[in-house]
C-alpha cells in the first residue's frame, strides 16, 4: 500500500512501533527515508526529543515503558 501511494505522487509520514515495518522504505529508493525521535523515562513520563535523526531507532523503550506502569518484566 505505501508503494502504491508513493507511485501516486504521495506525501507524508507513517509512524510505527514494528521495527519490521522499517523496510518498507527499502525498495523505495531516495522517496522514503527512515528517521526517528530519541526518548527517556523521567519520573514516570515519557519525554520526547521532537528532534529528527536519521535512520532506525537503536534503542527501544518497551520494557522501560512496561515497567513504569508496573509491569513487572
Amino acid at each position: 500500500m505505501v508503494k502504491t501511494l508513493v507511485e501516486r505522487g504521495a506525501i507524508g509520514l507513517i509512524t510505527t512501533h514494528d521495527l519490521a515495518l522499517t523496510h518498507i522504505a527499502d525498495p523505495l529508493g531516495n522517496k522514503a527515508i527512515n528517521v526517528h525521535f530519541e526518548d527517556r523515562i523521567e519520573d514516570g513520563k515519557i519525554i520526547f526529543d521532537y528532534t529528527m535523526r536519521d535512520g532506525i531507532v537503536q534503542r527501544s523503550n518497551a520494557l522501560e515503558l512496561m515497567r513504569s506502569v508496573g509491569l513487572d518484566v
